[in-house]
């Protein structure tokens, strides 16, 4: 079996046990490292295991999904162990060569062209992430990688990776055209994993593929195994510190989350130089065969997002978001919906800042002109303009000196589309009456907003609660 096996799955007061095959050899790619002789031989032999289990998994109508370094173990220490392929959390069924759109999951460097598209996609996003391993495997950096995701996405899209010189030249061509077979964009002519067994450079590999050794490769590729392990303990302690900071919040809140946001930020500091430091002498590509646009970098430094361990994404739009992680990867969604998401948060709040200062100005530019709105003051009229809301920050709003504190809580954003989205929330706000007293009012609200020119504008709210002036 090439594929780990999950033999039972035991439920005992609230916790799930999942009992899978005892594998003991750890990570392919630390063994590779290990090994005094790599060749193009053994990397063929290795990318030959990996695709007997996808092939595996097709035939029962699975498709893996995440297809990378950290799921490709050996099931014992011995010479010669098998791959086993591990970690199914984000595998779907589909019926035969079904294509259709399952959401947004994987890992940002072997992600498929289709998927990054949103388009329908099926078993040939496994082919499209055993091009990559295999690249790798070759040279010891990825093909793909960019420290914006955005950049790297354009480029995975674009199908825009080289064989650059030297450490390419040492490469057969047969190894090469199946690293093009399988990263071709179209997934309808993309190589399957059963043709891909039967590819010259694996079944005949004895006198197709170089027997010459690659320890330039074995080099490469401890850099890349160093900043995967590195990043993944950082994540780890980050994720401590924090955890730890929320758990001792209600003795010293001010105390507690000041010293963990510093340790959060000393350990990036120390990790963005040791991570520097890891990546270098890693050649990256410096050009693109396939695209018009060149892709470079100085040779010797392969940035930082090229070898770190790239973080699982998973957006399913039936389900929302589902959280998982493993010793080193952290699910999250998508990166441009989750950016837009923090940007009309970040506006949302500008503009109760606004209200809660008495700053028409400021809110007028956050408002489309022609605002609507639903609000108690309104008496469940419909209110279009700012006339309405003018009257209150002159004669109120700005007028008053007592401190006005406001907090959102639970806020959901949905994105609509790339100049469009919508928040709901619920607004407490602390404030002094006209006896001095502290008090605390509750609303709860939504509010859509269009993006024009580059800014977020808020064309429309809708606010529920009693009437409360000081908190419109």
């Amino acid at each position: 079996m090439p594929c780990l096996r999950l033999h039972d799955s035991i439920s005992e007061e609230g916790f799930h046990y999942l009992v899978f095959d005892l594998v003991t050899g750890g990570e392919l790619f630390e063994d590779i490292v290990a090994r005094e002789y790599y060749s193009e031989a053994d990397a063929s032999h290795c990318i030959q295991q990996i695709l007997e289990a996808v092939l595996h998994c097709h035939q029962m109508g699975v498709v893996h999904r995440d297809l990378k370094p950290e799921n490709l173990l050996l099931a014992s220490k011995c010479k010669g162990a098998a791959v086993k392929l591990a970690d199914f959390g984000l595998a779907i069924e589909v019926q035969g060569d079904q294509q259709a759109w399952f959401g947004f999951a994987g890992t940002p460097g072997y992600l498929s062209p289709e998927v990054l598209r949103k388009e329908a996609y099926g078993k040939p996003v496994d082919i499209w992430a055993c091009g990559v391993i295999l690249y790798i495997l070759l040279v010891g950096y990825p093909p793909f990688w960019d420290e914006d995701q955005h950049k790297l996405y354009q480029q995975i899209k674009a199908g825009a990776y080289d064989f650059p010189s030297p450490e390419w030249d040492t490469v057969t061509p047969e190894a090469k055209n199946l690293i093009n077979q399988m990263l071709t964009i179209n997934p309808a002519k993309r190589i399957t994993a059963h043709e891909a067994l039967k590819h010259p450079w694996v079944c005949q590999r004895s006198t197709v593929a170089s027997m010459m050794h690659r320890q330039e490769t074995v080099e490469c590729l401890k850099k890349f195994n160093a900043r995967r392990k590195l990043k993944g303990a950082i994540l780890t302690t980050m994720l401590a510190t924090r955890n730890f900071s929320v758990g001792r919040q209600t003795t010293a809140p001010a105390t507690m989350s000041t010293a963990a946001s510093g340790t959060t930020m000393g350990l990036v500091e120390q990790a963005k130089s040791l991570l520097n430091k890891k990546a270098d002498g890693v050649k990256p590509q410096t050009n693109s065969t396939k695209n018009s646009s060149a892709i470079t970098s100085p040779k010797g430094t392969l940035p930082p997002a090229a070898l770190e361990p790239q973080t699982t994404v998973i957006h399913n739009p039936v389900d929302g978001i589902k959280e998982s992680s493993d010793s080193t990867n952290t699910t999250m969604e998508d990166e441009d919906a989750k950016a837009r998401k923090q940007e009309i948060i970040k506006t949302t709040e500008q503009l109760i800042e606004a209200v809660n200062n008495g700053d028409f100005e400021a809110y007028a530019k956050i408002c489309d002109p022609g605002l609507t709105s639903f609000e108690p003051e309104a008496l469940g009229n419909l209110v279009e303009g700012m006339d309405f809301h003018r009257f209150y920050f002159e004669n109120l709003l700005a007028k008053n000196s007592k401190p006005i504190h406001t907090t959102i809580l639970n806020p959901h954003v949905h994105v609509i589309g790339e100049d469009a989205a919508c928040i709901a929330y619920i607004r407490l706000t602390q404030y002094i009456d006209g006896q001095g007293r502290p008090r605390t009012s509750q609303s709860e609200e939504t509010r859509v907003w269009h993006r024009r020119e580059g800014k977020w504008q808020n064309v429309h709210f809708h606010c529920s609660g009693a009437p409360v002036a000081p908190l419109q």
